[in-house]
C-alpha cells in the first residue's frame, strides 16, 4: 500500500463515544484529526446509542474513583464547549444484599481514600427516602449524591459536533481494513478504497477492535455479548416523565450489587423507568448478531422489577446493544507493543461515563506517548490480557 501523505496528526478508527471524545479532545488542541467510522453515524449496532447511561463516583478501586472525578470535569468541559447540559445529577444507590457477590468495603474504602462523600443507609431508611424503591430488608444501601445520568446517543453526537467545530474531518461508512506501521506514521486503507496517512492511529472500535488490529498481527482477548435494556411504564408520571415516585429527585439511579447484577434509572423525558442486567447476555459475533428480544433475559428483568420497583408496569420498549469485555473488565488505554504509533482504547462495557476522560487520555497517548494519569492497570501487557488462564471477572 502506497498512502497519500496527508497532514493528519492523528487518525481515530471507530467513532462511538470513546472515539468521538478522542477526536474532540485532539481537535480542540489544534491537532489535525481524521475520524473513520465503519457504519453510519448514530448507528445502533454497537454500544453508544440509546437514551441514557449511568455516571457515578462509586467504584471499587481508588484508581477508578480518581478517573471518575476527572471524568466529571471532562464532561463539564464538553458542556462548556457545546453550551449543552449533558450531566443530570439524580443521586444514586448501590444496593448490597446479605452475602453480596460484590464487596461493599471495596466501594466504601475507595471513595474514602479519594475524599468522596457518601452515606451507608439501612433498607428502612432507603425505603422512606425513595418510596418507589422497595429495598429488601437486610440490604445495605450505599448512597452517593453526585451519581446521575448522561445521554448516550446525544452525548456521542455532541462530541462529534464539537470535534468538527474544532476542525476534525469525520467520515462515516469508512471501514478500515488495513493498518501499515511505517515507523514515522501509519498508513490506513479503507474498504472503500481510500488511503490515508497519520502520524498516530487511535483504535476505538470496540467490538470490531480485533478486526482493525489484525493487519498489524495484534489482538486483544475480548468477549462480545448481546445485552438488552427494558423500559417499563409507570402510572404516576406524565408523558415527559415528570411527577410521581419514579421521577428524578424522588427516585435514584440504582445498582443491585450481586450476581446477577441489575441497574436502573428514574424517568427520563418519558413515563417509564429503564432497567438492565449487567453481563446478562450471550456471546455473539458482532457482524451476525440479531436485534430480537432475549425472552429469558426479559423474564429475569420482570421478576426482579416486581420485587425492587413494584410500580413498574408494562414493557414499553426493549433495546439491544453490545458489551465488549476484557477478561478482568478493566479498561484498555495503551500504545500497542511493537507498534508505538498505534494506540488502543477500550471501555469494557462500563466506559461511557468516562468518555470525555477517555478522549483526553487517549489524546495524551497519541500526541506525547504518555499521560499524567496512572494507566498501569489498563496496560495491554497486564496478566489478564496475556495469560490464557486468567479468570473472567466481570462484576464491578
Amino acid at each position: 500500500m502506497h498512502p497519500v501523505r496527508e497532514p493528519y496528526d492523528v487518525a481515530v478508527v471507530g467513532l462511538g463515544a470513546l472515539g468521538s471524545a478522542t477526536a474532540w479532545q485532539l481537535a480542540r488542541r489544534g491537532r489535525s484529526v481524521l475520524g473513520l467510522e465503519r457504519f453510519s453515524f448514530g448507528h445502533v449496532r454497537g454500544a453508544s446509542h440509546g437514551d441514557t447511561r449511568i455516571i457515578r463516583l462509586s467504584y471499587h478501586t481508588p484508581n477508578y474513583v480518581s478517573a471518575a472525578i476527572e471524568a466529571y470535569e471532562d464532561w463539564a468541559a464538553l458542556e462548556s464547549d457545546s453550551s449543552e447540559q449533558l450531566v443530570l445529577r439524580t443521586g444514586g444507590v448501590d444496593l448490597f444484599p446479605p452475602a453480596a457477590a460484590i464487596d461493599i468495603e471495596d466501594y466504601v474504602n475507595s471513595m474514602a481514600v479519594m475524599g468522596v462523600p457518601h452515606q451507608v443507609l439501612t433498607a428502612t431508611t432507603a425505603r422512606g427516602r425513595w418510596p418507589g424503591l422497595a429495598v429488601p430488608e437486610g440490604t445495605t444501601v450505599l448512597h452517593q449524591e453526585l451519581t446521575g445520568i448522561v445521554p448516550a446517543g446525544r452525548g456521542t453526537r455532541v462530541m462529534q459536533e464539537q470535534a468538527r467545530r474544532f476542525g476534525a474531518d469525520l467520515r462515516d461508512e469508512h471501514q478500515v481494513v488495513e493498518l501499515v506501521d511505517l515507523g514515522d506514521g501509519v498508513a490506513i486503507r479503507t474498504a472503500e478504497g481510500t488511503r490515508h496517512f497519520a502520524r498516530t492511529v487511535v483504535v476505538t472500535a470496540d467490538a470490531w477492535t480485533n478486526d482493525v488490529l489484525a493487519s498489524v498481527d495484534a489482538s486483544v482477548p475480548l468477549t462480545v455479548t448481546k445485552e438488552q435494556v427494558v423500559h417499563f411504564s409507570v402510572a404516576d408520571a406524565d408523558d415527559q416523565g415528570r411527577g410521581g415516585r419514579h421521577a428524578q429527585g424522588a427516585f435514584p439511579v440504582w445498582i443491585w450489587m450481586d450476581d446477577p447484577s441489575f441497574y436502573g434509572f428514574p424517568t427520563y423525558f418519558q413515563a417509564s423507568v429503564k432497567v438492565g442486567q449487567d453481563c446478562g447476555g450471550q456471546p455473539v459475533d458482532p457482524e451476525t448478531r440479531t436485534y430480537d428480544t432475549d425472552e429469558d433475559a426479559l423474564r429475569r428483568a420482570r421478576a426482579f422489577m416486581r420485587v425492587l420497583v413494584p410500580g413498574a408496569l408494562d414493557v414499553r420498549t426493549v433495546t439491544t446493544c453490545l458489551y465488549t469485555l476484557t477478561p478482568d473488565r478493566d479498561f484498555v488505554l495503551d500504545r500497542l507493543p511493537g507498534h508505538e504509533n498505534v494506540v488502543v482504547g477500550l471501555g469494557s462495557a462500563h466506559g461511557f461515563k468516562f468518555a470525555p476522560w477517555f478522549g483526553r487520555v487517549l489524546a495524551d497517548l497519541a500526541t506525547t506517548g504518555t499521560s499524567s494519569t496512572d494507566l498501569s492497570a489498563f496496560s495491554l501487557t497486564r496478566r489478564a490480557l496475556t495469560d490464557p488462564d486468567a479468570p473472567l471477572t466481570w462484576l464491578v
